[in-house]
């Protein structure tokens, strides 16, 4: 039987956490597990001190088959993990290194019995959905479909951008704003709840629109089957806008239009048996906590 291969993922801006790199690893090798590693990363943890890289091999870019990939770090390097999986549908573990940490929710502490329930079999694993982007001009650099949020955004300090928005082929509104945020249900805890956006159970098989800063307060959020076709057309004073896909921002030009769609495959999520949705919500957003 072949043993189970691991591809690592990590920020590369965490040296003082070593000790949850270190516990990983020991507890990989105590399995038998194969490790691979970014190789950006790998460089990273060769630097930090006494950190056993023995028998752990390298990657780059996309180039890895593995069992289950592991994001090292919050909810941002789980975003990056996932566009470096993108149609392998290999599982992710999310260990959380951050703060809030929604999607990666293991914490450092339990890498290892979660390495073991894994080994075990006692984990589940969810699919969660992405928005994929294509444009009718200049094509987007680096990876087209997000975990979390699309966001059209202003380029200056100054103007607002003009958003023309169709779902369908059907005319909706031109929303005058700062922005404007298509997210999934896993996205409606991030850029879009900021704006005043609702809240979404993952796997609810809906994409969600929020305006950021708009000019009409008449304005709302507005929630749209997965199955839609949304069209944004944008125009801006400064002849261009910005594209942020999870965070990951581009320039487009003005007249470019965007056509956003549910992409055909979905990230898989590993969480541990026991881990409950609205219990994770209800402790990250505080909700009863009394911080008088």
């Amino acid at each position: 039987m072949q043993p189970l291969s691991f591809a690592l993922f990590g920020n590369v801006y965490q040296q003082h956490k070593s000790a949850a790199i270190k516990e990983l690893l020991g507890s990989l090798r105590q399995h038998g597990a194969r490790i691979l590693i970014d190789e950006e990363y790998y460089d990273f943890l060769r630097c930090a001190e006494l950190i056993d890289l023995d028998k752990a091999e390298t990657f780059t870019g996309c180039d890895f088959e593995a069992d289950f990939a592991v994001s090292m770090g919050g909810d941002g390097t789980l975003l990056k993990t996932a566009s470096r999986v993108r149609q392998k549908q290999t599982p992710i573990i999310g260990v959380n290194m951050g703060r809030l940490g929604f999607l990666a929710d293991v914490s450092a502490d339990a890498i290892g019995e979660t390495i073991d329930a894994l080994y075990r079999g006692d984990y589940s694993v969810e699919d969660r959905a992405l928005i994929h982007v294509e444009t009718n001009g200049e094509p987007i650099e680096g990876y087209e479909c997000a975990l979390n949020d699309v966001s059209i955004l202003k380029r200056d300090s100054a103007s607002m951008i003009s958003i023309r928005a169709s779902i369908n082929g059907e005319y909706l509104t031109t929303y005058q704003a700062d922005g404007l945020i298509v997210s999934t249900p896993t996205g409606s805890t991030a850029y879009s709840l900021s704006n005043g956006g609702p809240i979404i159970v993952p796997r609810t098989g809906v994409m969600l629109m929020t305006a950021v800063a708009p000019h009409s307060l008449n304005v709302r959020p507005i929630v749209l089957p997965d199955t839609a076709q949304i069209e944004l057309t944008v125009s801006s004073r400064s002849h261009t806008f910005l594209v942020a896909i999870d965070g990951r921002s581009g320039k487009l030009p003005e007249g470019t239009t965007l056509r956003l769609t549910r992409a055909p495959y979905m990230v898989k999520v590993v969480k541990r048996s026991g881990t409950r949705y609205f219990t994770t919500l209800r402790e990250k957003m505080m909700w009863g906590a009394d911080v008088r």
